[in-house]
């Protein structure tokens, strides 16, 4: 069935922003056409439906011909007690079709034949033997079109997946990435020619990239649109594979593009690629032997349950052993791909779990599998080419298990039990759990964590704790919530969801931010009580503070991350490992304010400088009205002391807003949104002209317009341009909901609107000498000081008193603050129409509203694959961390990125050690003393360490310092004293201890850098 036959449906952009960021709209449509199969409805098989479902293909057929069991409740999110006994599929689908109705969910609980496959464009199984999966390979791969195939599993803490989408099939985008550019400053007359960039950025071209020119002057030759490759690809050059001896010189200016091409895989069939596997994608460096392994064992498991129809018992060690031998027996006939070690011990630990499926893998799995089954129906992304083989044996136990501990108990945890032992499960049900943040990774983490058992004992608790609210763009991702929740506090539906899944978790939903602020919520208690922290944070500083806490109270912080397809996790465990914060990426490149403000070259700088003059006309502008409405005297006293060019630019801007530009009808708005354009688009552009002529030099002789910059033309307004009128009346729109006016329903009329425009008055223009335009890169401010600043305020000051007297009792402005995430605000048409016309100024390409609220919005791309995947790898981390054994190399941080699809795992880096005598620490520790003691005893106590304190802080006060003799009277006085003291520190009731950051030299006066001290006075 062709993707062609299905009417293309309309994309619910709130609904799917965060996902059209990822994909693009083509894709999407693509999706939206798709039919899908999942077959084998254990936890993998939910992951998977889930993932697509949310995505939102065409539909999605769950097929099981299985009854629920108890044992499966240890991986699968949809299934309660009730269902035991129920066909899995008709048990799933009212659950999953509650994630997204516009997707259709039907059910197949009868056996599948293969002539079924011929609906769907994508067919995953999830627990079907290799005989049957080679048949339905072989009909899929030479159907017409092809029908592509994923065979996956998961066993216990190992898994694998096999993909074969045909013959031939064409990857349309390889990465998802945008395609590269790079501003032209010169171009040699060579073969090969020397292109050379600007310094701006630097170019991201790899050797045999495909590039185009447009833009350039004297060398027009290049502005064909032809693709020509590249070679010797530096930083800011590269070189072009053409002659360019016979072209006309290079002049100016030109942009050059990286051409993304399509690329075309030949899949083998199952059959053939099973004694012919290829290369196999790695995730584990230090397991670069692995995968051939796995490839054995997993065979040697279909072999095993085919002779003799059941899974090998866990803690069986005569199963083990049947198992060894069928992989030893299969590799002794394998010939040239014959093993040199095949791991015993490896393959026991296989057939102990090989029944269960973990939930951690099943969320890990379902993400890389939903991922690959979305590349088969788009042709976004490269494929998996063709095995990937995974275990996580690291997350078992460090203490060796009894066989008695693998016995089933008639729980819901009995498929975790066969692998970690009920001693363990016990210890996971008792954890103390922290989770920060509820949204598409604290979703992904509460059904995890539910699944497992983690906080479900008497002794557990989970506190989870957001301070945000669902919104429709959320739901796309994050699972738990529901249409009908848009609106309600993030952590409270998480948290009832999650007790749905699993009514033994003991959790308490909190709707705090994690800060400074919240510290008598989150007070030294709670954070002494926990055992571990997960964060599913979505910024920066709030993953530094937690971490800053994670660290002072030594608990371990699973932390993790998704942007996009890629995804990564960081360990941080006490006295193992580094914390978060101490690597950090280097902050995001600004561009300069006079770039954004006068000399743009991009579309990003023209949303800039959009979403700065939206919030300065229509949210602080109407605020500082209002700040001056409240209280006058107040207001003009302050501006009077600042006495500065922002105190002046701020009573100009009132005083305008309450005089020249006071609106009271709906013309009022549509007059003051005409000449903003003209202002905007035609004046600014004329004055700069004007200041600097197409032919203006700079200081060294240099044309001033050299790239990047770009000489703008002014634009003349035309009614008949839609573009014009759109920005007028989402700008009359906004401007009338500050000013309280009403909206007339002829307002939204082209002909009506057009009618009102030409009715406005627009004074001519003439560029005036002498104005100032920044040109200085490393200028902060656009606002200049003059030395008259005062008389001005002042006679600014009078103007707004005189103004003021005239206007209504109570008479307020209503701010408005920017809201990316609703189309019928007009916000973004307003900011689309600001960047776009700017772009036409600057002859920047143009860019649509979708695009334009991802930049200006500032939205993160976000799909549910990458969450899942990351969630599904920080909790196969977790089992460790409960163990609580491990060692800092059985630990794995993460990077990956599904697009590629790229797995990179390694070891944490260790926490860095200081010596000094028989002492060693690092910044994990912290140093207590007890007892309440004096400024004496606490140097002397140091001294016992053989550390000399010359010098004690508390905050930012300095309590000590041995070079100031009258320090030497505090030395008897109680710490805790000095420090409520001379630091004036307010101790809450809660706290029981102060910090002190104390400086200490050793016996040769080197400097020696000890952990912080923490004074216990009660």
């Amino acid at each position: 069935m062709g993707l062609e036959d299905t009417n293309m449906q309309d994309i619910d952009e709130d609904l799917h922003s965060r996902q059209l960021a990822v994909y693009g709209r083509e894709t999407m449509r693509r999706l939206f056409a798709s039919n899908v199969l999942i077959s084998g409805m254990q936890g993998l098989g939910a992951e998977i439906a889930k993932n697509l479902i949310l995505a939102g293909v065409k539909s999605v057929t769950l097929h099981d011909e299985g009854c629920v069991e108890l044992w499966d409740l240890s991986s699968n999110f949809i299934f309660s007690e009730n269902d035991v006994g129920k066909n899995r599929a008709l048990a799933s689908v009212q659950k999953l079709q509650e994630l997204n109705n516009a997707v259709l969910v039907s059910t197949l609980p009868t056996k599948l034949t293969k002539e079924q496959l011929s609906n769907f464009q994508a067919v995953v199984f999830t627990d079907i033997d290799l005989k049957t999966a080679i048949e339905f390979d072989d009909y899929c791969h030479n159907h017409q079109p092809p029908i592509a195939f994923i065979k996956t599993e998961v066993r216990g803490l190992f898994g694998n997946i096999f993909c074969d989408f045909g013959p031939e099939f064409t990857v349309t985008d390889v990465d998802g990435e945008e395609p590269h550019s790079g501003i032209i400053a010169s171009i040699s007359n060579d073969n090969p020619a020397l292109v050379t960039c600007v310094d701006d950025e630097r170019l991201e071209f790899q050797d045999g990239d495909l590039v185009i020119f447009s833009e350039i002057h004297g060398m027009t030759e290049l502005n064909d649109g032809k693709p020509r490759k590249v070679k010797s690809c530096r930083p800011y050059s590269f070189f072009l594979e053409e002659d360019t001896t016979k072209f006309g010189m290079y002049v100016k200016g030109g942009i050059v593009t990286q051409v993304k091409q399509p690329k075309v895989l030949n899949f083998k069939p199952l059959k053939e690629a099973l004694g012919s596997p290829g290369e196999f994608l790695l995730s584990d460096f230090s397991k670069f032997d692995r995968p051939p392994l796995l490839h054995l064992a997993f065979q040697a498991l279909d072999k095993f349950r085919c002779d003799f129809a059941r899974f090998p018992i866990a803690g069986s060690e005569d199963d083990a052993q049947k198992l060894v031998s069928i992989a030893t027996a299969m590799n002794e006939s394998s010939g040239d791909a014959k093993l040199d070690d095949l791991n015993p011990k490896l393959l026991r630990d296989f057939a102990y779990g090989a029944r269960a499926v973990l939930n951690p893998m099943a969320a890990m799995f379902g993400g890389i599998v939903g991922q690959e089954v979305v590349k088969a129906c788009s042709g976004k992304f490269h494929p998996l080419l063709q095995f990937f083989y995974f275990d996580s044996i690291e997350s078992l136990p460090t203490e060796p298990l009894e066989p008695s501990d693998y016995k089933p108990l008639n729980t819901r945890y009995d498929a975790q039990i066969s692998v970690f032992g009920s001693k363990f499960q016990k210890k996971l049900e008792n954890t103390r759990s922290f989770v920060v943040g509820s949204g598409a990774l604290g979703c992904e983490f509460l059904k995890n964590l539910a699944l497992m058992g983690v906080s479900c004992g008497t002794q557990g608790k989970l506190t989870v704790t957001d301070d945000d609210v669902i919104e429709k763009s959320n739901l796309s991702r994050q699972f738990l919530f529901r249409d009908w929740n848009i609106g309600q506090a993030k952590s409270t539906v998480a948290a009832s969801a999650a007790t749905l899944i699993n009514p033994r978790l003991q959790i308490e939903a909190l709707q705090n931010r994690v800060g400074s602020e919240t510290e008598s919520v989150f007070d030294d208690t709670f954070w002494e009580n926990l055992n571990v922290v997960i964060n599913a944070l979505d910024n920066v500083n709030a993953r530094l503070y937690v971490d800053q806490r994670c660290l002072y109270f030594q608990k371990p912080l699973l932390e993790s991350g998704t942007l996009g397809a890629k995804c990564n996790t960081q360990m941080v465990i006490p006295h193992l490992t580094e914390n978060y914060g101490a690597s950090r990426d280097p902050p995001e490149k600004q561009a300069p304010m006079c770039t954004v403000h006068s000399f743009p070259h991009n579309i990003d700088h023209c949303l800039t400088w959009a979403r700065s003059e939206f919030e300065g006309l229509l949210e602080k502008t109407p605020s500082e009205v209002n700040a001056y409405l409240s209280n006058p005297s107040e207001y003009t006293s302050a501006m009077k002391n600042a006495g500065d060019a922002q105190a002046r630019d701020n009573l100009e801007r009132v005083l305008e807003c309450l005089d020249r530009d006071r609106c009271e009808t709906f013309q009022d708005c549509i007059t003051w949104t005409r000449l903003k354009f003209e202002d905007y688009f035609s004046n600014r552009m004329k004055q700069l002209i004007f200041t600097f002529p197409e032919d203006a030099l700079t200081s060294t002789g240099a044309p001033f317009w050299s790239a990047p910059k770009r000489f703008p033309r002014p634009l003349e307004f035309s009614v008949s341009d839609p573009t014009h009128l759109s920005f007028v009346l989402a700008g009359s729109i906004l401007r009338a909901e500050t000013f309280g006016i009403p909206i007339p329903d002829w307002a939204k009329n082209p002909k009506k609107l057009a009618e009102a425009v030409d009715r406005v008055i627009v004074p001519d223009f003439q560029p005036k000498q002498g104005v100032k335009i920044e040109t200085d890169e490393n200028a902060t401010s656009l606002s200049s000081a003059s030395i008259d600043d005062d008389a001005v305020i002042a006679e600014l000051i009078k103007k707004l008193e005189q103004r003021t007297k005239t206007l209504p009792s109570g008479y307020v402005m209503k701010p408005i603050q920017f809201e990316k995430d609703d189309d019928t605000n007009y916000h973004m048409d307003f900011i689309a129409g600001l960047a776009n016309m700017r772009a036409r100024n600057y002859s920047i390409p143009e860019v649509d509203k979708l695009r334009a609220k991802f930049i200006a919005g500032r939205i993160i791309p976000a799909i549910a694959t990458s969450t899942a995947m990351a969630t599904g790898l920080v909790c196969l981390e977790l089992y460790k961390v409960i163990d609580g054994g491990h060692k800092v190399e059985d630990y794995r941080n993460t990077f990956a990125n599904l697009a590629l699809p790229l797995f990179s795992m390694a070891e944490p880096v260790p926490a860095k050690v200081i010596r000094h005598q028989d002492l060693s620490w690092s910044v994990w520790d912290r140093w207590s003393i007890k007892g309440n003691p004096t400024l004496r005893e606490l140097i002397k106590w140091l001294s016992d360490k053989g550390l000399d304190a010359y010098s004690i802080s508390c905050g930012s006060c300095l309590l000590y310092n041995s070079m100031f003799p009258r320090h030497k009277e505090r030395m008897d006085k109680k710490v805790v004293d000095l420090a409520r003291n001379v630091a004036k520190m307010e101790i809450p009731s809660y706290r029981r201890h102060l910090d002190l950051m104390v400086a200490c030299e050793d016996e040769e006066e080197n400097d020696i850098d000890i952990p912080q001290v923490s004074v216990y006075f009660r």
